[in-house]
C-alpha cells in the first residue's frame, strides 16, 4: 500500500535526512520526500498498518528536524 502525506519540512537538505530516516523505519517498503510540495511518498511493507507506522516515521523524522510536522 502507498500513500501521500503533507508535511512541513524547512529545507532541502533536511527533508533528505527525513527520507532516509523514514526509510529506515520498520513496516516501510520505501519513502520519498519532495522539498518543493511538502509531501512525503510512503510505501509500507505487506500486512502492516500504515497508522501505526506513520506514527513511528514521525519519531524518526523529528530527531533529524524537531519541528517537523506529518498531517496523518
Amino acid at each position: 500500500m502507498k500513500k501521500t502525506y503533507k508535511i512541513e519540512v524547512d529545507c532541502a537538505n533536511c527533508a533528505n535526512k527525513m527520507e532516509l530516516a523514514a526509510q529506515k523505519t520498520s513496516g516501510v517498503h520505501s519513502a520519498a520526500v519532495n522539498f518543493i510540495t511538502q509531501k512525503m511518498t510512503v510505501e509500507f511493507t505487506e500486512g502492516q498498518e500504515p497508522k501505526t507506522v506513520m506514527q513511528d516515521v514521525l519519531k524518526a523524522c523529528k530527531k533529524v528536524e524537531p519541528d517537523c510536522e506529518i498531517y496523518l
